[in-house]
């Protein structure tokens, strides 16, 4: 756990603007976009760390009002 960073992230839910922090070994647009929905309220995470989640797209968070996912380490 000591190579883990904070990161924060920025997202627009159906226009209105949400952000939040999260504790990661590495993030990327891709998890950016994960965890994202699952703040939302739309993506799941695994009950256990060894199961496989499914992430949703980008273009189906889209769909369910998801937009402008930005990220940064904080």
């Amino acid at each position: 756990m000591a190579d883990e960073k904070h990161y924060r992230i920025d997202y627009l839910l159906h226009g209105s603007y949400k952000t939040f922090y999260i504790r990661a070994v590495n993030m990327d647009n891709q998890e950016a976009w994960h965890w994202a929905t699952v703040d939302a309220g739309f993506g799941a995470i695994p009950k256990y760390r060894s199961d496989r989640a499914p992430k949703l797209s980008k273009p189906q968070a889209e769909k369910l009002g998801l937009s402008d996912v930005e990220w940064k380490q904080a």
